[in-house]
């Protein structure tokens, strides 16, 4: 079997994370491996493996991914459901034997799936798998079925105006003070799937797929912008079907940049996101701004979108971060140094105390002030125990992976390295094994030279091999 790690040893992290996992180990499906001065990042990196791990079921339709341990009565077939499934791609596209989505993106588009039960960005999900790997087969095999899931899509959500509308139930986003209508969220999916299939269309040499789809993609885009975007108040909004835009900024706004759809005007939405008057907090950010009068208010439900703090989109405001600076778009508002403070904010609210015992732990909604699970709370309440332990509803190893290690694979076959952290921020760090475009990479950053024998400063290594060196941390591209 091909050598994957070149500098850690994956016999300590088993030792030092050896909780049971489940059918599935992180270490036995070939996980990077992750080592840094940041003892809570490190730590919930390897926290996110395990309960990963968990979720990965056998099935006689093949392996799925699922959402919730426990079953739950919104499920479809075997326990799964789609709305997180876009993370669940992104997340697991960095183990070695990713194979496991292979049959779970097939899932999606049997008779047995229901890929549009909530929203779902499905191709972008394939085709940021396939990226990863360097081999697109999966997604060319899929095609006809992502084109006809798109058009399904088109049938019952897309309006006259162009834009999809969406209930904010359906964006699995309930109780949110935007409320339903054309949202960030399902017009920028939509975007971003138009956008995957045009590409696949063309590996295969579909000249009119490539176009039509290419044409949806751009349309979808300059509908975001022009309509979605409120210029007074410098961010995209929920439009209500009868054309009234939210009054509320609501972290779904940031979702546009994780496909890449704005240009740097639109960057000064970003200065939002650190200011306490709207975003910012403790366990945060907040999923919708503080200053608003509807902000936390109480419903008798117990997972609301009005405030909390959920995995779900701090995973998406990260990804959408780590791109806004990966194109050096972030400007005056945002930079690498941000990027670690958010991440870091939220690998601190991955705990639960209880009984003077504090655990890594990952649920549903968390007030963001104090950190408390608050649906778990709420269901304890009505005697309904751990319904969301081990919740796998967002991600946590892909923004450490893609962001703060910076390793992104790009389409034409280069690798590229911009990890995303100020030099001050930490002493060290070494990701190894993450596989890439075929091939293995190793990322170490060493401040003083004393900690990994490589010299100091940062450096890409591919299959062992050093093919990359910077005395600060700056982009390294090589072409594989």
């Amino acid at each position: 079997m091909k050598k994957q790690y070149f500098i850690l040893s994956r016999e300590d992290e088993r030792a030092r994370f050896s909780e049971p996992t489940g059918d599935y180990s992180p270490f036995e499906l070939g996980a990077p491996l992750l080592d840094l001065d940041d003892e809570t990042i490190r730590k919930i990196y390897y926290f996110r493996l395990h309960t990963y791990c968990k979720h990965i079921k056998n099935t006689p339709a093949g392996r799925v991914v699922t959402e919730f341990l426990p079953d739950v009565g919104w499920a479809g077939k075997y326990n799964t459901i789609c709305c997180p499934a876009g993370h669940h791609f992104y997340e697991g596209r960095w183990f070695a034997d990713s194979s496991f989505l292979d049959d779970y993106a097939r899932f999606w588009f049997s008779p047995e799936g229901a890929p549009r039960l909530y929203s779902f960005w499905a191709a972008d999900a394939v085709w940021a798998l396939c990226a990863a790997r360097g081999d697109f087969s999966l997604a060319e095999g899929l095609l006809d079925d992502l084109i006809a899931n798109f058009r399904a899509w088109e049938a019952d959500h897309l309006d006259e105006s162009g834009l999809f509308h969406q209930i904010d139930d359906r964006d699995g986003m309930e109780y949110s003070i935007g409320g339903s209508g054309f949202r960030p969220t399902i017009n920028s999916y939509m975007y971003g799937d138009a956008a995957a299939i045009s590409k696949i269309a063309a590996r295969l040499g579909r000249r009119e797929d490539e176009r039509v789809f290419a044409a949806k993609a751009a349309k979808l885009k300059e509908l975001i912008d022009s309509t979605l975007w409120d210029g007074e108040a410098e961010f995209y909004k929920t439009v209500r079907e009868d054309g009234a835009i939210a009054d509320v900024r609501e972290e779904v706004g940031y979702v546009p940049w994780y496909f890449n759809i704005p240009g740097p005007e639109k960057s000064v939405a970003w200065k939002f996101l650190f200011d306490e008057k709207h975003f910012k907090a403790p366990f945060g950010p907040t999923t919708a701004e503080r200053c608003h009068p509807g902000f936390m208010q109480k419903f008798d439900h117990e997972c609301l979108w009005n405030g909390p703090s959920w995995p779900f989109a701090t995973s998406q405001t990260l990804t959408a971060m780590a791109n806004l600076i990966d194109r050096g778009d972030g400007g005056e508002f945002v930079g690498r140094g941000d990027f670690f403070d958010l991440l870091s904010t939220y690998a601190g609210s991955h705990f639960l105390t209880e009984n003077g015992v504090t655990v890594p732990f990952i649920d549903e909604d968390l007030d963001p002030f104090d950190g408390h699970w608050i649906a778990r709370e709420e269901l304890k309440a009505r005697g309904v125990y751990d319904r969301g332990v081990d919740y796998n509803h967002s991600t946590f190893c892909d923004p450490v992976i893609s962001g703060l290690c910076g390793v992104r694979p790009r389409e034409d076959g280069t690798l590229s390295v911009l990890p995303m952290f100020r030099e001050d921020q930490l002493l060290y760090l070494c990701l190894d094994g993450a596989p890439c475009l075929g091939r293995f990479v190793t990322v170490v950053w060493d401040r003083t030279g004393g900690r990994f024998g490589r010299g100091r400063g940062l450096s890409v290594l591919v299959d062992g091999e050093t093919v990359g060196r910077s005395d600060r941390i700056e982009r390294i591209d090589v072409r594989l």
